[in-house]
């Protein structure tokens, strides 16, 4: 499953971002901050990592879907699902 550019380049911008987001939050730990606020970050670089994924899922499934070219036809509706589901 090849992935579209578009969708690469805003993966990788999530990507960016959360990591950025995990550095600040290894600061807010090693500064002692209040726990409920490195959960709150936590939650938030582990929803953005999620959209990542989600991201990259779907579009492997709109190019399936679409049937361009043989890369795309050769990922089964199983393999789409088992990637979904992995990131559930």
């Amino acid at each position: 499953m090849k992935v579209e550019q578009e969708a690469v380049t805003a993966v990788l911008n999530r990507l960016r971002r959360a990591q950025g987001q995990l550095t600040g939050i290894i600061t807010m730990i090693e500064d002692g901050r209040d726990c409920a606020d490195v959960v709150t970050q936590l939650a938030a670089v582990a929803r953005a990592v999620d959209r990542a994924g989600f991201k990259i899922v779907a579009s492997g499934m709109r190019q399936c879907l679409a049937g361009d070219g043989e890369e795309s036809s050769s990922t089964t509706e199983e393999e789409l699902e088992k990637l979904f589901l992995t990131l559930a």
